[in-house]
């Protein structure tokens, strides 16, 4: 995978085998499926049929009782919990802060600078937005210890399970250990807040877990499901969000074409704005060639290549999104980057495009990330031109990441 040539080989077995197969897969029997049934197969599933589970290394590290491992009626206690939040209603009230956050990361990051390293940067925007929208902790040495906790974490969740001292999996258990220590600490001032009426339920990811009741006025969730899905919820904004930014920033680089329509969709968003006002839900809705640029980045470059579940008897169930993007009788012409795919989302097959998954399975945070990366590109496009320092070679570690982390050379567009 880490060569890219995972693509390759899964297409050899769909012309040879077709769209089911079986085989090995890291010592498991497994069976192999691809198309849009088998998207609508896995992701509308009662789990009775096939259940999500995690391998017991990454359950040690992100927890047992978070969305991506439940299923039936858990499931979808948790994800109607979150999606009280997610959802676009809520959202709406955050773009401001959003926006707050962004133009503080250039401020600090890339303004004065000729040079910088996309990736990592991209990682930190997402992580400080999570922290400042989601948990309410705002910048300071609190932030700083949960961001450096965190950082230890994701590096050994796809690490070689091998828990022994000063291996990158042991590491990784430790500061997942300090970060749900973090967040049991906030759970626990954020409940007392709601209690003395300081904090408000929307007032962030938190509170309005916290605030949520069943029918005999108890909390919906247990302290335990409220903290394995916020250390998922980081997890996967951290990660994906950060990836689609880097790879929309080198495809900006590659694509003069796509480039120039794309500034001038922001710069007149820009121009019909007064000088400091921050940007608007009213304003992400005209962003719809950005949005159908960063659709065809997620058909190309999927953040998530593919899924295990745990299937009936004794075999396991993998399928890969890449081969549903990439299939020519769908999206054809598929190797080209072409957003005009996406004018008229509604021809799009359903079950065809899953980058955020599909069905009771789609990604409660799916708006959230669409806000962050729209709001993110407004204002790097509009300040900021940029080339590409090294070359465009990446590999999935599980996911896509340049080989260099995408260095490039910067220059403020009002020099320009």
């Amino acid at each position: 995978m880490r060569n890219n040539t995972a693509e390759n080989w899964l297409e050899q077995r769909i012309t040879k085998y077709g769209p089911v197969s079986k085989l090995s897969l890291f010592g498991k029997p497994t069976v192999f499926i691809h198309g849009q049934a088998a998207n609508k197969f896995v992701f509308n599933n009662d789990g009775k049929t096939i259940t999500s589970q995690q391998p017991e290394s990454t359950r040690m590290i992100l927890g047992d009782r978070n969305i991506l491992e439940l299923s039936g009626e858990d499931h979808k206690r948790v994800r109607n919990a979150l999606m009280v939040f997610l959802k676009p209603e809520s959202l709406k009230l955050y773009v401001g802060k959003m926006d707050e956050e962004i133009r503080k990361h250039l401020e600090l990051n890339w303004h004065g600078k000729q040079k910088i390293t996309v990736l990592p940067l991209m990682k930190n925007l997402t992580f400080n937005i999570i922290c400042s929208l989601l948990f309410g902790v705002e910048r300071g040495p609190r932030r700083d210890e949960l961001i450096e906790c965190f950082q230890r974490l994701i590096e050994g969740l796809w690490s070689v399970p091998l828990n022994l001292p000063f291996t990158r999996f042991n590491c990784s258990i430790k500061a997942s250990k300090r970060v749900q220590n973090m967040v049991k600490e906030l759970i626990r001032e954020k409940r007392m807040q709601l209690e003395q009426k300081a904090a408000l339920p929307l007032q962030d990811l938190i509170t309005c877990l916290l605030s949520i009741r069943n029918v005999d006025n108890e909390e919906e969730l247990t302290e335990k499901d409220i903290l394995h899905n916020i250390i998922v919820v980081m997890a996967a904004g951290y990660d994906t969000s950060s990836v689609v930014i880097t790879f929309l920033l080198r495809l900006l680089a590659n694509e003069p074409a796509v480039y120039a329509a794309l500034l001038q969709e922001q710069e007149e968003i820009a121009r019909s704005k007064s000088l400091g006002k921050l940007l608007t839900w009213e304003d992400l809705a005209k962003m719809k060639y950005t949005w159908r640029v960063t659709m065809e980045i997620l058909r190309t470059t999927p953040p998530v290549f593919g899924w295990h579940e745990e299937g009936y008897e004794r075999y396991r169930i993998f399928w890969a999104i890449p081969m549903t993007h990439n299939d020519d009788s769908i999206f054809p012409d598929p190797s080209k980057f072409d957003p005009s795919r996406f004018e008229n989302q509604k021809s799009v097959p359903p079950y065809s495009f899953v980058p955020f998954g599909g069905g009771t399975r789609i990604c409660p945070g799916y708006e959230f990330a669409r806000i962050e990366i729209l709001v993110a590109i407004h204002y790097m496009v509009t300040q900021f031109t940029w080339k590409l320092c090294a070359d465009n070679k990446f590999s999935r570690v599980p996911m896509p990441v340049p080989t260099q982390g995408l260095p490039i050379e910067i220059m403020p567009r009002k020099q320009m």
